[in-house]
Order: C-alpha cells, then sequence, then structure tokens
C-alpha cells in the first residue's frame, strides 16, 4: 500500500479529545529558593522530577481542600 502524499488531518480525525480539559497549563511563578531546594532534594532521592513532585503536592492540597493557615 502506497501512502498518500498529503493527509487532510482534520478529515482522518473529526472528533475533538476527550482529555483537553484535564491538559496542564503552563504558568510562571517565583518561588522562595528554600522551596525549590526541598522539592529538588525529594527528586533526587525519589527520582521524580521536581516539577511533578511540586504539581502532585499541589493536586493533593485541591483534592483535600487544604486551607493556608495564616497567622
Amino acid at each position: 500500500m502506497k501512502m498518500k502524499e498529503e493527509y487532510k488531518i482534520k478529515e482522518l480525525n473529526p472528533r475533538k479529545n476527550p482529555y483537553a480539559g484535564k491538559l496542564k497549563q503552563q504558568v510562571t511563578m517565583n518561588l522562595n529558593v528554600d522551596t525549590v531546594d526541598y522539592f529538588k532534594n525529594m527528586s533526587a532521592e525519589t527520582g521524580i522530577p521536581y516539577q511533578v513532585l511540586i504539581n502532585l503536592y499541589l493536586d493533593e492540597c485541591v483534592k483535600t481542600k487544604k486551607k493556608i493557615q495564616f497567622v
């Protein structure tokens, strides 16, 4: 079977991605050096990239509805 030289992508897969709403959003933020070092050290111990660890922790805060205690 010979491959076409040109494909019409919209005709090949006309439905929307069902996971599009669950994609990550890139953000830029300033974090304390100690906070970044904490997660980088944890990354070295676990082998999981530190940005993934930060995201996992924030996801857990959202799921448990953790509130910040201001004193």
